[in-house]
């Protein structure tokens, strides 16, 4: 089917940033977002003041290679004149990779299937300035073994609420399904993926606080396991935001393979 030109078009962004200077993804009163800077974009080259909505929250510091936004526009520009464009208004720490029109009930938070993160450390005995801004600085080495243990036990439907920050609001389930978790060392880098189907806020880093405890040794396999399953009052301690990068939101159909349609119906 055609696009309805008559009716504003929904635009899908798929957005990397690096969250160093910003207070999150979501737009704040008096603070610096990744939101209001493409917003700021959008107006420049629009004219249009309007809200973008995103796939999901990321913390301050936070970074992203696949954020996923969507927003509904006039301007009937074609999706790579949008990408050059914005990219032209935006800030150097943010970059819009592609867009693509989507059909108009597209949601990016509700129709996500999985979101996949990364915590990423650095084990070595000195820092690394050229990562001091997207790696956690740890300057220990970790047993990697025990930590892949840990890491196995979070697959699966469980309650997170010993690795979960303030809830908003208060009293939601904590309740969330991990689908796969994996612990890569190249060199002194120790990367840490997990994907799960939604994620509380400061979990992932406190899942990565976890199995860092457990890699240290000051956290028993016993104790975490306790941890995870409720048996216990302790709770996970969160790593520094820097080390966290949203890497991908993942759809049914979405974004369309090359050669397929943009997926548009009316």
């Amino acid at each position: 089917m055609t696009q309805d030109l008559s009716a504003p078009m929904r635009l899908a962004l798929i957005i990397e940033y690096e969250g160093t200077k910003y207070h999150g993804f979501q737009y704040q009163d008096n603070a610096r977002s990744i939101q209001e800077e493409i917003e700021k974009a959008i107006a420049r080259l629009t004219g249009e003041r309007l809200r973008i909505q995103g796939a999901g929250r990321t913390d301050a510091g936070v970074h992203a290679e696949g954020q996923v936004a969507v927003f509904d526009t006039d301007a009937l520009f074609p999706p790579e004149t949008y990408v050059r464009a914005l990219n032209f208004y935006l800030p150097d720490d943010i970059a819009i990779q592609s867009a693509y029109l989507v059909a108009r009930n597209f949601n990016p938070r509700r129709m996500a299937i999985s979101r996949r993160y990364r915590y990423i450390i650095h084990c070595g005995p000195a820092p690394s300035p050229l990562k001091r801004h997207t790696a956690y600085d740890l300057g220990r080495p970790l047993d990697i073994q025990r930590m892949r243990k840990a890491a196995r036990r979070f697959v699966g439907k469980h309650d997170f609420a010993r690795f979960a920050g303030s809830l908003d609001p208060p009293g939601r389930s904590t309740v969330r399904e991990v689908f796969s978790t994996s612990l890569r060392k190249n060199g002194e880098t120790l990367r840490f993926d997990v994907e799960g189907n939604s994620f509380l806020p400061h979990q992932v880093r406190r899942m990565a606080g976890a199995l860092v405890d457990v890699g240290l040794k000051k956290l028993t396999l016993a104790e975490f396991r306790l941890m995870l399953e409720g048996g216990t009052d302790s709770v996970a301690r969160s790593l520094p935001p820097n080390g966290l990068c949203l890497i991908e939101v993942k759809y049914a159909d979405f974004p369309p393979k090359a050669g397929e349609t943009d997926g548009i119906v009316d």
